[in-house]
């Protein structure tokens, strides 16, 4: 008898169909798998006999023979298990086909029937919707497919639940979504920042626009402790960010248990990191550190120590919002959104310019250096932040402290919503050029200070334009409608001359 299930397969962020079908006919007994399956597929034969026999399920001693159809495209991961096992208990007549033809099928089987998860749920049930489908799913991943609005749901403990759900003996209540998630809480704030007073203006502007921060200055002057505060000034995912964000989790199975992640994300990689695990790839494919910072931050801590061949691979995604990884079998597509927050010091010593204290080889160390970033990476900045030791009198003898994260937010918050009352609905970071010109007041005095800046920096047309974005961000902060010489004073020094 021939019986038919429905699954899906997963190439980087897109979901494709899957038809799981299975014939038993009658012949020496053998368990075939095809359809292009890698070897957690073909494992599988194994998971789902011992499965069968530890419930009590005969196994038919016939000839099994499983596709995957459409059979050209790649299976992988062991969420097949499932469905392979649904349709050869339709094909037994445990219960009827038909009703297995309703759902889109998704979860790995222990050997004792348990139904354990899977990475993908969330976007599987995006796609079951879009199919008007239901969509069975481990029990533990209920929350996950339940935050898309589809309402046939069966998250099931283990096969045997599943069985007598299908035969009308117990039936399996759908999950309820969760109506709201606690707020989330920081465990830093700004107000332990003492000085860098230019530096937290920069990175109040960075928030407020969206721009790529690259810190500079010497050991102990507070780069690394900035960064990790940036956080606390962004603000919280919209809805449609929140739900991009959580299909790339779920399919690298680092949701959290409410099923969406709600928080901007912040990843830091040491600098020993490789290329795939950076953008992405690997023999399957998977989402790099870039992808995992969609919509949030990454930070690059001592970004002279990444291999260059690592920081160069950061160029495309920092422009078009998203990596290609392409294989000869199959290409991938992750989103990668990210702000890029990066930190280094002046030179290997961190020393230059201190005449106690830097080393021999001054100032050609700090040459060399820096001359590991290549001139097209840093091009991709829009501020440059130069920090600077830090004065005792800021450490122990300041009676007040800074700004905490919640007063600047508000500040960042108001400047956003300024964006939004002028129909911007986009961060200042992508403005176009054509627009960009637009935000400008033209006169005479204005023109002539983009000519200085532009000859002054050495300014590529990229760079130009990422200048003009930080002008207008500090015009928001203002509440500005127009960029005036003062906005783009102040964006100049946050440029770093060639």
């Amino acid at each position: 008898m021939l019986a038919k299930s429905y699954t899906v397969s997963f190439q980087g962020i897109d979901v494709h169909p899957v038809t799981v079908e299975v014939v038993i006919n009658n012949g020496l007994p053998n368990f075939n798998i095809v359809g292009l399956a890698d070897k957690a597929v073909g494992e599988s034969r194994e998971r789902i006999r011992a499965c069968f026999h530890n419930l009590g399920v005969a196994f038919p001693a016939k000839r099994i023979t499983v596709n995957l159809s459409p059979a050209d495209v790649p299976k992988e991961g062991a969420h097949f298990d499932l469905p392979i096992a649904l349709c050869i208990l339709a094909a037994l007549k445990v219960f009827d086909t038909v009703q297995l033809e309703e759902y889109i099928a998704l979860g790995e089987l222990s050997l004792d029937g348990t139904i354990n998860q899977c990475v993908g749920i969330l976007p599987a049930s995006l796609h079951a919707l879009e199919s008007e489908k239901g969509i069975i799913c481990p029990y533990q991943s209920g929350n996950e497919a339940a935050w898309t609005g589809i309402s046939n749901i069966i998250p099931a403990k283990n096969l045997l639940d599943l069985i007598n759900h299908f035969k009308g003996d117990q039936i399996i209540s759908p999950p309820v979504a969760p109506t709201n998630i606690a707020a989330h809480t920081f465990s830093v704030d700004m107000k332990e920042v003492r000085g860098q007073v230019m530096a937290r203006r920069g990175l109040e502007i960075a928030a407020a626009g969206g721009h790529n921060v690259l810190m500079s200055g010497p050991p102990g002057a507070g780069k690394s402790m900035l960064a990790q505060r940036f956080p606390t000034l962004l603000p919280p995912l919209w809805p449609e960010e929140a739900l991009e964000v959580s299909i790339i989790h779920s399919l690298s199975g680092l949701l959290p248990d409410s099923g969406l992640v709600t928080q901007r994300a912040y990843r830091d990689p040491h600098h020993s990191i490789s290329m795939p695990a950076l953008v992405g790839g690997g023999a399957k494919a998977k989402p790099g550190e870039i992808s995992l910072a969609h919509h949030g931050v990454l930070f690059l801590d001592e970004l002279p120590e990444f291999p260059r061949y690592t920081l160069e691979a950061l160029r495309q995604p920092l422009e078009t919002g998203e990596v290609l990884i392409a294989r000869a079998s199959n290409h991938a597509r992750f989103p990668a959104k990210f702000q890029l927050i990066a930190a280094m010091n002046p030179c290997r010593c961190g020393y230059l310019g201190e005449v106690e204290r830097e080393c021999s080889k001054a100032p050609l160390c700090g040459k060399d250096y820096q001359g590991k970033l290549s001139g097209p990476l840093l091009d991709r900045f829009d501020l440059f932040i130069q920090m600077q030791k830090i004065d005792p009198k800021d450490l122990v003898l300041a009676t007040d402290d800074g700004e905490d994260s919640a007063t600047i937010r508000a500040r960042i918050m108001s400047a956003i919503d300024f964006q939004h009352e002028r129909g911007q609905r986009y961060k200042n970071a992508d403005f176009k050029s054509a627009e960009l010109l637009a935000q400008l007041e033209p006169d005479e005095a204005l023109s002539e200070l983009l000519q200085k800046a532009f000859d002054r920096f050495s300014l590529s047309a990229r760079g130009f334009y990422r200048l003009l974005k930080v002008a207008r961000t500090i015009a928001d902060l203002a509440h500005h409608e127009k960029i005036n010489k003062e906005h783009l004073l102040e964006a100049m020094q946050f440029r770093m001359v060639v």
